[in-house]
């Protein structure tokens, strides 16, 4: 049995391609049904935004092959020759390691596949597609990936500068129970908004130059206030925290308009910025702006990074571990028989001996006791070396005379 990985990910293909290379529930169901006509049973499909990869356990190179056409035939209007990637043996088990652990996301780290890889093995086990090698090798990769988030804790580095200013201002100010503004109605302010809200923000105005789109923002938060454009001033006196993420080309909070009797957090999250750079003067002021938080966003990468490197040793571990348990696992079937045959054996000679013998109860117990014993002793050698063998060959080789000594 091999491993092989097959399919195409952010690295090789844009978004238009990623998505029309996308499998649902029935294509998987069709691609499991078609692959084990072709004789391979164990498939997995870990079909995401980023990714569409088949995982799978074959036999010999035409099965390989017969995967390849099986997948390049499910998109038949294109041609996937110059963005598929390939893979088998250790190169594969790697992969789907780093995979499962965020180390080849397009997000250095992140969690979430972590929760897709699970689903995807428990959809293919369900169908009755991951038997024993599959199931063991998805399921090293999951426990792994745990391991290495817990240790590392890799995805805590955060890389957006919505949320690292946020947590940046929480720092300064505190978020919890605090009154807030929000200027902007685009994707940063909404984002902006939902972490203020998990932050348990207190009172939250929101203001935009077009009080539709405001109106739209309040349709989801709707425990936020809608104030109109021209008010930003008077409420900036209101408020602990100030966020701003417009697109607006000039300044939207100048220095000369804003009047403060207390202590104001200003978090600019706008390009071009909207806020004037020259309030941090006042000593009442502190000011975060996206270079603060770009500054942080990529010495987090680094770390990250760093992290990835280190948890790459923990990989080799688990994969040298599941590679060893696959070794064994091919003469597991050998090693049975063997037993079963012993026990056959101790069971044959047991019936014999107590028809001869007029034993008591616990003398019968005794002997059925030292005869299983006795054999299994004789096999426990033998078993050990089969475990060792280290290559197909002198697996298959051993598996014929074992049976043909033991006449299994």
């Amino acid at each position: 049995m091999q491993f092989g990985i097959l399919g195409v990910d952010y690295q090789r293909a844009d978004l238009n391609i990623r998505d029309y290379i996308s499998f649902t529930d029935q294509k998987k169901m069709d691609f499991f049904h078609l692959a084990e006509e072709k004789g391979m049973e164990q498939v997995m499909i870990l079909s995401t935004c980023n990714r569409s990869e088949v995982y799978y356990c074959f036999e010999s190179e035409t099965q390989k092959e017969q995967m390849k056409a099986l997948y390049k035939s499910m998109f038949p209007d294109l041609n996937l020759d110059v963005y598929l990637r390939e893979m088998e043996g250790e190169e594969a088990y790697s992969y789907l390691f780093r995979v499962t652990a965020g180390l080849e996301s397009m997000v250095l780290g992140e969690d979430q596949i972590l929760g897709q890889v699970k689903n995807a093995i428990d959809f293919s086990r369900t169908m009755g597609h991951s038997k024993k090698e599959l199931n063991k090798i998805v399921r090293d990769a999951i426990t792994c990936a745990k391991k290495i988030k817990t240790k590392f804790h890799i995805s805590e580095k955060p890389l957006s500068v919505g949320y690292i200013g946020i947590q940046e201002a929480k720092k300064a100010c505190g978020i919890k129970g605090k009154t807030v503004l929000i200027i902007g109605s685009g994707n940063t302010a909404v984002l902006a908004l939902r972490y203020l809200n998990e932050e348990g923000a207190g009172e939250i105005f929101l203001c935009s130059r077009t009080l539709a789109h405001a109106g739209k923002i309040q349709k989801q938060f709707q425990n936020i206030k809608i104030i109109r454009y021209e008010q930003r001033y008077d409420t900036i006196c209101q408020c602990d925290l100030v966020v701003s993420a417009t697109a607006s080309p000039h300044l939207v909070v100048k220095k000369e308009n804003v009047n403060l009797s207390h202590s104001t957090v200003f978090l600019d999250l706008a390009t071009p910025r909207d806020i004037d750079q020259t309030l941090d003067q006042y000593p009442q002021v502190k000011l975060i702006n996206l270079d603060n938080l770009q500054k942080i966003s990529r010495e987090n990468l680094k770390e990250r990074e760093r992290l990835c490197k280190e948890s790459s040793q923990l990989i080799e571990e688990f994969k040298r571990e599941t590679l060893e348990w696959l070794k064994v696992s091919r003469m597991d079937e050998t090693i049975q028989s063997l037993q079963e045959r012993c026990q056959e054996i101790a069971q044959d000679s047991y019936h014999y001996l107590s028809q001869k013998m007029d034993l008591e109860d616990r003398e019968k117990k005794l002997l059925k006791k030292v005869l299983n014993a006795s054999l299994q002793r004789m096999i426990r050698e033998p078993i050990q070396e089969l475990k060792q063998l280290d290559t197909k060959e002198k697996q298959d080789t051993y598996k014929k005379i074992v049976h043909q000594l033991f006449q299994i």
